[in-house]
């Protein structure tokens, strides 16, 4: 089984990232239950604007449409900025935008079978409502959402410290993403070996 993590922080490489270093208590969870992690960090690749698969010349995007097949398991990883998923993270959704009228050969939506969760860092509130935003735009796309498949940390209300500056919060969001893991893995395995068919007509 494999699972991909797409983080959605503002911050090219090799900058540190503390939306990946919380996402990564999520991903070696994942490994240890035989999963394979893939990773992805969007704003170092040419994500054009658009909703379609591919956008032509120069675009990075058919490449993680790939990765997004090739999975099971999908982590959308955001930061929190003005209260709201990053812009990254907006970029990425209007992409997997074209999954929604992409089929296989059953005729389900390519998502359909798949699951998906959040990751979420910041240092100001709003975590419920970016997970929310980011889960409720992949369950549009098919995914199917486990209970409890999220865990974000931050400190606010206001400006404050970073994840990996701080150690304030990690046992609750360090624990809760393991349990995310635990749900992403079952539910994935769940249906794998009873698989959704495709939409009634």
């Amino acid at each position: 089984m494999r699972a991909l993590v797409i983080n959605c922080t503002l911050k090219p490489s090799p900058a540190p990232s503390n939306t990946e270093a919380l996402a990564r208590v999520v991903a070696e969870a994942m490994e240890k239950d035989g999963v394979t992690v893939d990773w992805v960090r969007a704003v170092d690749l040419n994500v054009k604007p658009g909703v379609e698969t591919d956008m032509g010349a120069g675009d990075d995007w058919p490449a993680v449409h790939e990765k997004l097949l090739a999975s099971e398991i999908l982590v959308i990883a955001s930061p929190t900025w003005v209260g709201r998923p990053s812009s990254v993270a907006q970029r990425v959704i209007e992409r997997m935008d074209a999954m929604i009228s992409e089929t296989d050969g059953e005729g389900r939506p390519v998502a359909y079978n798949r699951v998906a969760g959040v990751v979420n860092t910041g240092n100001e509130d709003g975590a419920h409502h970016v997970i929310g935003e980011i889960a409720g735009a992949l369950g549009d796309i098919g995914y199917t959402i486990p209970g409890q498949a999220w865990t974000y940390w931050h400190l606010g209300p206001g400006a404050g410290p970073d994840y990996l500056d701080e150690q304030r919060g990690h046992d609750w969001a360090d624990k809760t993403g393991r349990a995310m893991a635990a749900n992403l893995v079952s539910v994935a395995r769940a249906l794998a070996a009873t698989p959704m068919g495709a939409p009634p007509e």
